[in-house]
């Protein structure tokens, strides 16, 4: 009672009265403009969400557990398989790696297959491992269904019963055709390779999911989260439907996917991504009229994004990694993997793996993420991101089915053309520093040294070939290679050009400035010589000269310039190879040209046209 008279005294505020006070605020700037997020997804976000917000929501009366599972399958807990993913190809090492992930808390183990050809390799590759106990996966085989057979063999002569074991395959056709150029055997081969691999399980491996959908590879072509999500969709519906179509079941396909999906660095809208996969997974399945709960149930396997790690600075991938496992683990995914964090220029390591192991741990023993069902449910804000994202996902859904399907659709090049067109906004927001990646684009360590720490990377374990065929690739990479290419250059140059910053007048602008040049010309690697001030236009260019510098960068005020622009440039002209102005003050910029001025850079620029162009001036690239 004492409560409600508490509450009691504090009335409601209407959605109108939230607004008359934000506009007050604003005094005038536009609403849209200054307050409500526009997506690259092409959704807006509100800056605040309010109860109303959530009455059009049907599904936020279903529970943990149950249809549409838009709050997990689990009902009590969040348990999800900390997996670790082995990419060492030889079955002994392979192995003594897996023996040591389960000591120290792994749940699920990931092996490259493609060299396990005898039933000699699958035994050393499993000696030691329980597979009832732990969930078994295989990636890069040539055929799943001879994988599966060393993989039974060798269960049942160590005693084991094959029909308790868990674990998947990465069978993806569409995963291989983007990735190749073409299907494997044919599309049509394909699609009875998959036919066969569901009868081998079925009859074998009851508990086996043997198909996975990998959005990962569009995740990690520079996509949108609704791309990734969308495209998923239509790719597991492609092959449900052509299996349904040669007489399977709905339920006996269904249940056997997988959906794996990378987790990028929008927290929010990374777990409402999740969620969304669910409720739309549903609504698909309802189409087929399945005869079993479980072909609801999809396991959504999450690993961090590769597209927005960095080689420099590279300590910062392990915030990535964890925010976004973060993510995955709140999202309710079934299995996460986190790569380690030097991925980016190096095979994995022990210390690697064991951090990467380590960050989930955390999460679960520390922060205990896998004890509460659906955090995120009933927040006002993650429930709108979550139908937002399932809205325009479906959107992108119909207009592939529309076209046929998956398959047809990137037989005629649309689902790449749709991802390029996402990516080059991407790297265009990456180039103007819109987006920031830390240490790479903005906030550089200046004395860090990577040439000599990339080492040779193990090939591809599928073996791309990376050449378009009737199938164009899907190019694979990282938003940080621009950059990173600028200061690898600086790096393998042998040289290291000097930046002198003229610093002058106002302290809080000159060092304003100064800041802001010293990370633009530090991301290229270049050896940044600041100032403390100096009382005059002579005193500074004579400190220049004598440095050796071949680019000097003025750092003061607009009005400040006016007196030391044209004294700076007369002194400096033709004795070095750039006189760079900081800020871009448009009224004088063509009088300043005129002095000698030959770069303005300010926060519209684009810094990565400039680097390269200072890179040629400079006789680096």
């Amino acid at each position: 009672m004492e409560d409600n008279k508490l509450f009691s005294e504090f009335p409601p505020v209407s959605t109108e009265k939230w607004e008359e006070v934000i506009n007050k605020d604003l005094k005038g700037a536009d609403y849209e403009k200054k307050l409500v997020w526009k997506t690259i997804e092409g959704f807006k976000v509100k800056p605040y969400y309010r109860a109303e917000d959530l009455e059009q929501l049907d599904y936020l009366e279903s529970n943990p557990g149950a249809k549409p599972y838009t709050r997990g399958h689990q009902a009590n807990a969040n348990v999800w398989d900390i997996r670790q993913d082995i990419n060492e190809k030889d079955p002994a090492k392979a192995n003594a790696i897996a023996l040591d992930a389960l000591k120290r808390g792994a749940t699920s183990l990931s092996f490259c297959t493609k060299e396990i050809t005898t039933e000699a390799d699958m035994e050393t590759l499993l000696k030691g491992i329980y597979p009832e106990a732990i969930k078994t996966n295989f990636r890069c085989s040539q055929d799943y269904v001879e994988t599966l057979k060393l993989f039974v063999a060798v269960v049942k002569k160590a005693g084991f019963d094959p029909k308790k074991v868990e674990g998947s395959c990465n069978f993806d056709m569409y995963r291989y055709a983007l990735t190749h150029g073409d299907f494997h055997r044919g599309e049509e081969g394909d699609y009875k390779a998959a036919a066969a691999l569901l009868d081998y399980a079925k009859e074998n491996l009851p508990l086996f999911k043997v198909f996975t959908i990998n959005g990962n590879i569009i995740h990690n072509a520079g996509s949108n989260t609704v791309q990734e999500l969308g495209f998923t969709l239509a790719a597991a519906n492609d092959l449900l439907a052509h299996l349904t179509d040669m007489g399977y079941k709905a339920e006996e396909v269904a249940s056997r996917m997988v959906f794996a999906f990378a987790t990028g660095s929008t927290y929010f809208t990374e777990i409402a991504k999740i969620r969304a996969a669910r409720l739309l997974w549903s609504k698909i399945v309802e189409q087929y009229k399945p005869g079993c709960e479980c072909a609801y149930k999809v396991h959504i396997h999450a690993e961090p994004s590769e597209w927005n790690k960095s080689i420099f600075d590279p300590y910062v991938n392990m915030l990535r990694t964890t925010t976004e496992t973060m993510s995955a683990a709140i999202a309710g995914a079934d299995s996460i993997a986190v790569s380690a964090f030097d991925t980016a220029y190096k095979d994995t390591d022990e210390f690697g793996a064991r951090i990467a192991r380590n960050q989930q741990l955390l999460l679960k023993e520390e922060s205990y993420l896998d004890k509460i069902v659906d955090p995120a449910a009933g927040s006002y804000y993650i429930e709108n991101l979550t139908n937002s994202v399932a809205q325009y996902a479906w959107e992108l859904f119909v207009k592939v089915e529309e076209k046929g399907g998956f398959a047809a659709a990137i037989k005629e090049g649309f689902v790449q053309s749709e991802v390029e067109r996402i990516a080059q906004q991407r790297d265009m927001d990456i180039a103007t520093r819109k987006t920031t990646l830390l240490g790479t684009n903005q906030y550089p360590n200046l004395t860090e040294k990577m040439s000599e720490k990339i080492e040779k990377r193990g090939k591809c374990c599928c073996g791309c070939r990376k050449a378009d065929g009737p199938v164009k690739i899907l190019r694979q990479y990282r938003g940080a290679e621009a950059f990173e290419h600028l200061r690898l250059a600086t790096e393998q140059s042998g040289k290291r050009p000097k930046v002198f910053l003229l610093t002058y007048g106002n302290l809080t602008m000159r060092k304003a400035r100064s800041g802001f040049a010293t990370n633009f010309f530090g991301v290229a690697g270049y050896e940044i010589l600041d100032n403390a001030g100096f009382k005059s236009a002579e005193e500074g260019v004579e400190a220049a000269l004598k440095s050796g510098a071949e680019v000097v960068v003025m750092c003061s005020s607009d009005d400040e310039y006016a007196e030391i622009a044209e004294a700076v440039c007369k002194g400096l002209k033709g004795k070095v190879k750039s006189i760079v102005l900081a800020g871009y003050p448009k009224d004088m910029v063509e009088t300043y040209k005129g002095y000698g001025v030959d770069e303005f850079i300010h926060v519209k620029t684009n810094v990565l046209e400039s680097l390269t162009a200072f890179q040629k001036l400079l006789g680096i690239m």
